[in-house]
């Protein structure tokens, strides 16, 4: 069978929310158009009621779409429910998990869900795999938070699915659980999982994700390979060390400066308009000695704040 060439694809996906008695019809999905790579690390990012939480949801089965096409693994979700859900394993925010259970029974319970029979399972290896062998038989209420995320992440994957939809995966996870989690998950995307994540860790976006999707107002915004979404925006910052501690902002004309609290001050330039000579003439005039200096390139909070913030604010200003 001829692999598809999109892990997941979306054309016009509408969701609107009826009224109710006390809340006005709400569009979460606006004709949203989505590709998702097959075997790629995807990023889905947006601000708080974008709409990524909706989409997961459709294709999950949760939530009924008002109107477009949503595929799965070349699975049409209304044509073929069944197959196109069981083409992906889906971490959702929320802990999920029965108390009274065991991880391997509720592995176990799982994959029967699924139709997995019992040769077929391998309960075991999931659970060493996430770090969760030597609690293979406690209660699942005696695991700390962190242990019960990966306990959900081992259920997503007992059918093995060759899509993963991480939503804040490492949401109160610590460090080094989170250095295990991304081990185990780059692991699955070498063998060809597509994986599919949102997060407010943009810098573990950036990190991790080959290509990323912003949403914003339930519509696709940007969606681009990261260094691509990176090039973006044409600004670049000159990181200055002054000779001397500086108590106030000096004034750089038409250059954004700001202090930063290991008292280095950062120069914002666009690169179209100026260059570090331009930046360094200015502060040099406005009489700060250098010291040391470097350039930093924009990073993803800076496109993802443009993309959607900025975005937003000059909708509303346009208003009224």
């Amino acid at each position: 069978m001829e692999l598809p060439r999109y892990a997941i694809e979306a054309k016009g996906l509408v969701k609107t929310y009826a009224a109710t008695k006390t809340t006005p019809a709400k569009t979460a999905l606006n004709g949203l158009d989505l590709q998702i790579p097959r075997g790629s690390i995807f990023g889905l990012l947006g601000p708080n009621g974008a709409g990524k939480s909706t989409f997961i949801n459709i294709l999950a089965g949760l939530v009924r779409k008002t109107s477009g096409k949503v595929e799965i693994w070349g699975r049409d979700i209304d044509q073929r429910p069944r197959d196109s859900r069981a083409a992906i394993g889906v971490v959702s925010q929320e802990i999920a998990a029965d108390v009274f259970f065991t991880p391997r029974e509720s592995l176990e319970q799982q994959a029967g869900l699924y139709g997995v029979p019992p040769k077929e399972r391998h309960t075991m290896d999931l659970l060493n795999a996430l770090g969760l062998g030597d609690k293979a038989d406690a209660y699942v209420r005696q695991l700390s938070g962190g242990m019960k995320r990966r306990l959900m992440v081992a259920k997503a994957m007992v059918h093995n699915p060759p899509v993963l939809i991480l939503d804040e995966p490492t949401a109160g996870v610590d460090v080094e659980l989170r250095r295990q989690l991304w081990q185990y998950v780059l692991g699955l995307n070498r063998l060809g999982v597509t994986i599919v994540l949102t997060t407010h860790y943009l810098e573990e976006a950036q990190e991790l994700c080959d290509t990323i999707a912003i949403v914003n107002r339930g519509e696709v915004v940007a969606c681009e390979p990261t260094s691509q979404l990176l090039r973006r925006l044409d600004t670049r910052a000159v990181v200055i060390t002054p000779q001397a501690p500086l108590t106030a902002i000096p004034n750089l004309g038409r250059f954004d400066a700001k202090l930063r609290a290991d008292g280095r001050l950062a120069v914002t330039f666009k690169t179209a308009e100026a260059g570090v000579e331009t930046v360094l003439a200015a502060v040099r005039e406005a009489g700060v000695a250098i010291k040391d200096l470097a350039t930093e390139d924009p990073d993803l909070e800076d496109v993802f704040i443009a993309l959607t913030y900025a975005a937003a604010d000059a909708k509303n200003s346009t208003a009224y």
